[in-house]
C-alpha cells in the first residue's frame, strides 16, 4: 500500500549510479530539481535525469522546484522521468501542464509549499495522479519535519476520498522512522525519505523498514478503511 521514494538529494552525488542501485527495492527514486530561483539552492537538471534513467531500473519521480515549469516539465518526461511534480506556486497553467505531462506518458503531480492551502485546488485534483504536501520548506535536505502540516495532509486526504479519486498523496521533508507513521495515519501513502535512507548503514533495509511502518499504519487508518 505504501510507497517509499528515496531522495537522491541526500545521496553521494559523485556516486549517483551506485547510490541509485543501493535502493533498488524502492518504489521510485525521488529526484529534486532546484534552479536557485524558485528555491535558494541549485542541484541538477535534465542531463543528470537522462543519465539516471539509463543507470537504474527504479522509475524516476522528479520534483521540480523551479520557475516556469510550464516550459521545462515536459522535457523531464522526455529525459526519462516516470512522474513529474510541478509546484502550484510556480505553474502558470497547472491543468494544461498536467495534461501535457500525462500526454507524454508520465504521471502528473502538483506540489504545495507548507503555507499554500489545498482548498483552492480542489477542482484540479481529478487532473492529477499525485498531490505532494511539503512537510518542510522546499530547497534543502535534512530539515526537521513540520508537525503543523499533519492537518493539511488530513484535509487533502478527505478531499481525495470525497471525490473518489485514485490519487496518490505524497509527503516530502523530514520523513523518518520517527515521523512516517504520523504521516500515514493522516492520509499519506507515498513517502519521500532522504537522510533517513541514505544516512542509514543499509539504505535498502531502511526502505523496507519505512515501508513496513507505513503499511502497518495505513492498514488500520480510518481514511484507508473507509476508502
Amino acid at each position: 500500500m505504501a510507497q517509499i521514494n528515496p531522495s537522491i538529494l541526500s545521496a553521494d552525488f559523485a556516486r549517483l549510479a551506485e547510490e541509485a542501485q543501493a535502493v533498488e527495492g524502492a518504489d521510485w527514486l525521488h529526484v529534486d530539481v532546484m534552479d536557485n530561483h524558485f528555491v535558494p539552492n541549485l542541484t541538477l537538471g535534465i542531463p543528470v535525469v537522462e543519465s539516471l534513467s539509463r543507470g537504474t531500473d527504479t522509475p524516476l519521480d522528479c520534483h521540480l522546484m523551479i520557475e516556469n515549469p510550464d516550459r521545462w516539465a515536459p522535457q523531464y518526461v522526455e529525459a526519462g522521468a516516470g512522474s513529474v511534480t510541478f509546484h502550484a506556486e510556480a505553474a502558470a497553467a497547472p491543468v494544461r501542464l498536467a495534461r501535457e505531462i500525462r500526454a507524454k506518458g508520465a504521471r502528473a503531480s502538483m506540489a504545495l509549499k507548507p503555507a499554500t492551502p489545498i482548498e483552492p485546488y480542489e477542482d484540479l485534483l481529478p487532473e492529477l495522479d499525485m498531490l505532494l504536501v511539503m512537510t518542510v520548506e522546499p530547497g534543502f535536505g535534512g530539515q526537521a519535519f513540520l508537525d503543523i502540516m499533519l492537518p493539511k495532509i488530513r484535509r487533502t486526504r478527505e478531499l481525495i476520498n470525497k471525490h473518489g479519486l485514485e490519487l496518490w498523496l505524497q509527503v516530502d521533508g523530514g520523513v523518518s522512522e520517527a515521523t512516517i507513521e504520523r504521516c500515514a495515519e493522516a492520509g499519506a501513502d507515498v513517502f519521500v525519505a532522504g537522510s533517513a535512507v541514505y544516512g542509514a548503514e543499509d539504505p535498502a533495509q531502511a526502505v523496507r523498514t519505512l515501508r513496513e511502518q507505513a503499511d502497518r499504519t495505513i492498514a488500520s487508518a480510518p481514511w484507508a478503511c473507509n476508502h
